[in-house]
């Protein structure tokens, strides 16, 4: 696992499209997430990550059984993480079309943020 800097080091945040419903009910098709290359990776965070080539976007779950990305929605497989992921940062936040919808993420996340 390949972990960025810190946003001292000039990672700068970036926010992303949701495109799907792998992640409802708590991230709809079309909202758009904040994503931070400087928060650190933990488990139970919701994460963006490259996986072989493949960039994901889900819970991410670290215990006994390894790495894994989870999705929201009832039925979606989780995605078993390869050695040498790389993490290209941790969602902040949650934007729908009103304010509102705005959702802010701290982490270590309650158990009411996991699936909100």
């Amino acid at each position: 696992m390949l972990q960025t800097g810190c946003s001292s080091e000039g990672a700068e945040a970036f926010v992303l499209r949701v495109i799907g419903d792998s992640m409802s009910p708590a991230f709809e098709d079309g909202h758009i997430i904040v994503v931070d290359p400087g928060y650190p990776l933990i488990s139970n965070s919701y994460a963006v990550l490259i996986n072989k080539s493949d960039v994901l976007f889900g819970l991410y779950v670290r215990d006994e059984n390894g790495s894994r990305l989870e999705y929201l929605k009832p039925g979606e497989a989780p995605v078993m993480l390869e050695d040498g992921f790389r993490v290209k940062g941790v969602v902040t936040q949650r934007n729908g079309r009103r304010r509102k919808d705005t959702v802010y993420f701290e982490y270590p996340l309650a158990s009411g943020q996991i699936k909100t």
